[in-house]
């Protein structure tokens, strides 16, 4: 084979290994799959023996070390993974690449366990977000003579910042979960208090209103203690629904009626209306949920409506939510607040939707969510 053909095959094999990389990337494959990923891509075009990829912990550690080419046992047999010593913290530090043909025999090289592998070359890189340094790989032991390149630099490097799409996107993924924990319970603690808290207030009152009257007007007294066991069953199921609310259901098993119906005591007649979907995926699934629950709260709440209506529907490649009610409404742009409008809205963006409300003083409010299909 010619030379120009095997740098034509070398150029393909690159750019095959570099966009698998970035599908794994995109598709937001577990980020330690991808991590693995981008080293044994690493790896194998640098013609490395050994590559490993580190995210430091606070501890002085690594939270995450892949590796790849050593058998679990020869990484059982080495230990614990490695502290941030020697060229390892060094890169951490300084952020610089680093290439030296024999590891050992740099002053910044420290000591590793007896059960390591002896190793000569080392090619390290950062993996940087801007000026943060979120981490290193790293290959050692060049299969080819000579040691590492410039274009072996170059390469690792192009890896790296794949990885640093990927630990960024982790880190912005673990973010927006704890944002929806929060707004979870914030809506709770909301519903707890509007829902459960006053009426269980009502009932003490009323018990005690009850134990004042037994000697008194038996009667009344009898009559309060009816009007206690009707405010304990009304509080029983809204506590239930608010339960209920704590974990989507599936909609592709026709479960959202009964989800966003359960335990409902407002006295609003709610007429639900819904077509077979297509597959939406446990995301939108869950932001088409948050938003009827939301949608459907604030109507039975706010509205004065005697009826409210949710449908569920397929138009054009999307799925369209819509939950409307002819109650009091209220002006454009004078919205009330407690009714999540923002919430919903990013909520519908997370997802690549739109939200839209309409309302009239005196003639209703219409919540409509779009989701690409």
């Amino acid at each position: 084979m010619s030379s120009s053909a095997s740098a034509v095959d070398s150029q393909d094999d690159v750019l095959r290994q570099v966009s698998q990389v970035v599908l794994a990337v995109a598709r937001q494959l577990s980020t330690r799959d991808v991590l693995q990923m981008i080293v044994r891509s690493a790896r194998s075009l640098v013609r490395a023996r050994y590559a490993a990829l580190g995210v430091p912990d606070d501890q002085g550690s690594f939270a995450e070390f892949v590796v790849d080419g050593m058998s679990e046992r020869q990484q059982k047999a080495i230990g614990p993974v490695p502290r941030q010593h020697g060229l390892l913290g060094v890169l951490l530090r300084e952020g610089q690449p680093i290439r030296v043909d024999d590891i050992r025999a740099d002053p910044r090289f420290e000591w590793w366990p007896a059960s390591h592998p002896d190793m000569s070359d080392f090619l390290g890189v950062p993996i940087r977000d801007g000026s943060d340094v979120l981490g290193i790989i790293f290959a050692a032991c060049k299969r080819d003579p000579g040691g590492f390149t410039e274009r072996d630099e170059r390469l690792l490097g192009l890896f790296a910042s794949h990885a640093a799409i990927a630990l960024t996107n982790a880190r912005l993924y673990e973010r927006g979960r704890e944002l929806s924990v929060l707004e979870e319970r914030a809506r709770l603690a909301r519903e707890l208090h509007d829902a459960v808290s006053q009426k269980l207030f009502s009932i003490r009152a009323k018990a005690s209103a009850a134990g004042v009257l037994v000697g008194r007007d038996p009667d009344r007294a009898v009559a309060e203690i009816e009007s206690v066991a009707s405010l304990a069953g009304q509080a029983h199921a809204e506590l239930r629904a608010v339960i209920d609310g704590l974990a989507p259901p599936d909609l592709a098993a026709g479960e959202l009626a009964g989800s966003l119906l359960a335990g409902r005591t407002h006295g609003a007649e709610v007429r639900f209306h819904a077509e077979q979907l297509p597959e939406l995926g446990p995301q939108r699934e869950t932001v088409v949920y948050r938003v009827a629950q939301e949608a459907l709260h604030n109507a039975l709440r706010h509205s004065g409506a005697a009826v409210v209506c949710v449908s569920l529907t397929a138009r054009r490649r999307r799925v369209v939510l819509e939950v409307t009610d002819r109650g009091r409404g209220f002006a454009p742009g004078a919205a009330p607040g407690g009714l999540g409008l923002a919430s919903m809205r990013e909520r519908a963006a997370s997802a690549g939707g739109t939200l839209t409300v309409r309302s009239t003083p005196g003639e209703g409010t219409l919540v409509r969510l779009e989701l690409p299909a």
